[in-house]
């Protein structure tokens, strides 16, 4: 019996090959509470097809993770998203999309191993749920900035208060999005790349 070609296995799809140009690859993570958009966002951003966890959420979850009024939520993440975006021709971004709910958190640790820096996104019915991934990020030492995805029904606060109000540096960008839209995805991954790039030049950036 013939088994040639047997143990080959398939490569990767040629719209998901690295291009050729490529010379710089980072690595940054999408952090924030559960339910915020973090999967969306990877999903609507990246040029290739998105790696996903999701799983659907059941009666066993109740107490458990809450859907903050979202009753159209019915998957969620249990380890990481991962998306990929180039930037230019030969700078391109690994997205790590983060797990939200509290007993997933173990993840994180590994997840921001090697992260360049961090996008925090955060909604504004619930902006408490933002403090503990933003602290988990200072004490790791990963830079970020801070993305608010517009929710429909969520209130709009000027960018001075929503600072006071996370207690952020002046230094920390705050940007304004809408996570379905690729174009807002990719604003808000540019803001945190000038914003790293401007730690580089000040040797903030180790």
């Amino acid at each position: 019996m013939d088994c040639k070609g047997s143990d080959t296995m398939a490569g990767p799809r040629t719209e998901d090959r690295l291009p050729p140009t490529a010379e710089t690859a980072v690595k940054i993570v999408i952090v924030g509470g559960f339910g915020v958009g973090k999967t969306t966002m990877v999903g609507s951003v990246s040029e290739i097809r998105p790696l996903t966890t999701e799983e659907t959420m059941t009666q066993a979850g109740i107490g458990v993770d809450d859907d903050f009024g979202s009753p159209t939520k019915t998957a969620t993440t249990v380890a990481m998203d991962f998306g990929r975006i180039s930037i230019t021709e030969q700078l391109v971004l690994y997205l790590f999309g983060t797990p939200g709910q509290e007993r997933f958190w173990f993840l994180w640790n590994g997840l921001f191993e090697g992260a360049l820096g961090a996008v925090v996104l955060v909604d504004t019915r619930r902006l408490e749920s933002s403090f503990d991934v933003m602290g988990k990020l200072e004490e790791r030492g990963v830079p970020f900035v801070v993305g608010v995805n517009s929710f429909p029904d969520a209130p709009r606060h000027p960018v001075d208060e929503l600072r006071t109000a996370l207690d952020l540096s002046e230094d920390i960008p705050i940007i304004e999005c809408d996570v379905r839209r690729r174009a807002s995805s990719r604003d808000v991954l540019m803001t945190l790349m000038r914003f790293l790039h401007s730690l580089a030049l000040t040797g903030a950036l180790t």
